[in-house]
């Protein structure tokens, strides 16, 4: 795992490697282990690395035999030593053991076509100095991200927003119609970010930039129109999915590093530490984080797993302390608004990793939306059936079951009121997006605290979903409800939220390789052809990984009910430590400096906040704390500070060219 960064500038000559220096500097928590740039006429490549494969001869940038093909690459591809053979069958030559130089021997043998052949988790951009063209590319469903500006035939791209905003000609300016949209969906969509005029690689996209402009490519793309109805048992598909899965998880441990996983005490992460434990590495070691907020606690979960599959075990306890105090280094790595304080104990993981020296761990990531496992999933079901009968006084109470932290047996008042909210378009199933309206519905009111001059610059709730719907799929209605509400799920925030704010980030924050078996290409295609009923079974979530699990791991942790990952929120930053910093942001002086939010409204929830010793009732008061927190946070360190760290000066760098 690496950063990557680069310049092509067609206008004519500039000092590309100073400014690619700092361009990497500002990403070298991604690769402490070595820098390199390759600079020679309209193009500048760097790259800081994470050592894993390779670790004598696979520095960066990497080249072919003649030097006219180089690359800088953020990633693996795990399918890299039988693509290897293949080519030097061919008659390709390698200077080196490393995948990175599979993809450059790759894209002089099949071009814009390799990408059909790689099973890997990749960001990459391939200098072509014959043709004086870039090819950049993004893994099928974007758990290495991929960000670029362009402007007057000039493109800047790399790893993260920061590196191009290393580039003082990038203007620093937060987009107002897609800061909409993440208080609403809580994402960016497809290519957009928080920031005007930077962009990203779609998942499963390519893109091409020449002196004729730029052109961006699907090569791979979800559906689930293709799904099997025939009567093949369950037990079948188990089978199947445990070769695959096996497969997945025995590739993704190629490396010359030490390879740990993560071990929550859930199905997905015991699962895959079992496949690991039991088939390939009897000594694995395995690392969890645990709450002093008993409400969000596993470790007896986690402490059952460790105890089932005798593994080398780390776990780390977060405060609300904690989380309030690296609260705004989150907001640093994870370069947009977010809503929950999720992020900031896997960031406290990660680095319990790194302290144990390692520098690879496999997660369960991905199971929860290739299998039904949340609660959303449920609840379109739910309120479909309740659809059938509106007036059921019975089918209402079967939300009790999904949610029984909001659900009081002691509070009727309180229950009417949650039924209703859930009741809201409760008949409009012909809807395509009717398994997430009520979470935009609710989400898209913490607009409310936006200022009335911002407010004025702000599309509503009808126009973001014109255009989300605009994006999909032909045959997408006539898709099962639940192949709908999983493609909206995976396509809007599987990689802009959840891999980009829990995943990538705050693994590579503290120079951490995570990688995700359960997002395989193999699986999630297996996935999308899987039956409904296999994988939502009444409410049974992930029906067939608990199948597949069965005599692998204890089957109390099958049949536990799922507890979604959370974290402490209000009562992190309103506790009984005060935090200079939000005090700072949510100041009636910077609210009104800034702009976003109305000053009284905020200043408020922060008495109510403060009032309560940081407890607050409201599932959506949570959220608007966070959500406000963040944004202020986002233009405290890009906007009016950056850079809000300093850049490292990157040591012995290799320059080529």
């Amino acid at each position: 795992m690496c950063g990557i960064a680069g310049i092509i500038n067609f206008n004519g000559s500039e000092d590309k490697k100073n400014l690619l220096t700092k361009m990497i500097g500002v990403v070298r928590h991604r690769g402490p282990d070595a820098t390199g740039m390759y600079v020679n006429g309209p193009a500048g490549l760097a790259h800081a690395r994470l050592s894993i494969i390779d670790l004598n001869t696979g520095d960066q940038p990497i080249h072919n035999e003649d030097k006219t093909i180089w690359i800088v690459f953020n990633g693996e591809i795990f399918n890299y030593p039988e693509l290897r053979k293949e080519l030097i069958k061919k008659g390709h030559r390698f200077n080196t053991e490393s995948d990175t130089e599979v993809l450059v021997h790759m894209y002089e043998e099949r071009g814009t076509d390799m990408f059909e052949h790689l099973n890997g988790q990749f960001a990459f951009a391939i200098w072509d100095s014959n043709k004086k063209s870039l090819l950049l590319g993004r893994d099928c469903v974007g758990i290495r991200p991929l960000f670029y500006s362009i402007a007057d035939n000039r493109l800047v791209f790399g790893s993260e927003i920061k590196s191009i905003f290393a580039d003082d000609s990038v203007d620093r300016k937060i987009d107002p119609k897609v800061l909409s949209d993440i208080f609403t969906s809580w994402t960016p969509k497809k290519s957009e970010t928080p920031f005007t005029n930077i962009y990203q690689i779609p998942p499963g996209h390519y893109a091409e930039f020449s002196k004729d402009g730029l052109i961006i490519k699907s090569y791979w793309s979800l559906s689930f129109d293709k799904f099997e109805s025939t009567e093949r048992s369950i037990e079948d598909w188990a089978e199947e999915f445990n070769a695959l899965i096996l497969d997945a998880a025995r590739i993704r441990l190629r490396a010359d590093v030490p390879v740990g996983a993560y071990l929550s005490g859930g199905i997905d992460s015991t699962y895959i530490s079992s496949l690991v434990k039991n088939n390939f590495n009897n000594k694995l070691s395995t690392f969890s984080v645990a709450f002093t907020d008993k409400r969000f606690d596993e470790t007896s979960f986690q402490n059952k797993a460790k105890s089932a599959l005798n593994t080398e075990h780390h776990s780390i306890q977060c405060s609300e302390q904690d989380i309030g105090n690296v609260f705004p280094k989150i907001i640093w790595h994870t370069e947009m608004p977010i809503f929950r304080t999720a992020p900031a104990p896997l960031f406290h993981l990660s680095k319990l990793v790194r302290d144990n020296n390692f520098k690879v761990v496999l997660t369960g990531e991905g199971a929860d939306e290739m299998f039904a496992g949340y609660n959303i999933f449920k609840e379109d079901r739910v309120r479909r059936f309740w659809a059938k009968n509106p007036n059921s006084t019975f089918r209402p109470a079967l939300l009790a079951k999904l949610y029984p932290y909001i659900f009081n047996k002691n509070n009727k008042r309180s229950n009417i009121f949650i039924e209703r909210f859930f009741k809201k378009n409760l008949t409009d199933t012909d809807s395509p997006i009717y398994s997430h309206m009520l979470r935009w519905q609710n989400t898209s009111q913490l607009k409310s605290f936006f200022s009335d001059d911002y407010k004025s610059q702000l599309p509503d709730l009808r126009d973001f979903i014109a255009r989300h719907t605009a994006t999909l799929p032909n045959d997408y209605m006539s898709w099962h409800p639940l192949s709908r509400a999983q493609y909206t799920e995976i396509s809007l925030f599987l990689s802009n939220y959840l891999l980009s704010s829990q995943g990538d980030r705050m693994a590579m924050g503290n120079s951490v390789e995570g990688r995700y078996p359960f997002l395989d290409h193999r699986i999630i295609e297996f996935a999308a052809k899987l039956p409904p009923k296999f994988k939502l079974n009444g409410l049974t979530e992930k029906y067939i990984l608990k199948k597949a699990a069965q005599g692998k791991i204890p089957q109390e942790l099958i049949d536990r009910p799922k507890q979604p990952y959370r974290a402490p929120i209000s009562r992190c930053f309103f506790g009984d430590e005060k935090l200079d910093y939000v005090d700072e942001l949510l100041s009636e002086e910077k609210l009104r400096d800034y702009g976003y939010f109305d000053s009284e409204k905020v200043s408020k929830l922060k008495a109510k906040c403060e009032d309560r010793g940081g407890q607050l009732i409201s599932e959506r008061e949570n959220m608007a704390v966070v959500g406000i927190l963040s944004t202020q946070l986002l233009h405290h360190q890009f906007i009016e500070n950056f850079p809000a760290h300093p850049i490292e000066e990157p040591k012995a760098m290799k320059v080529y060219g």
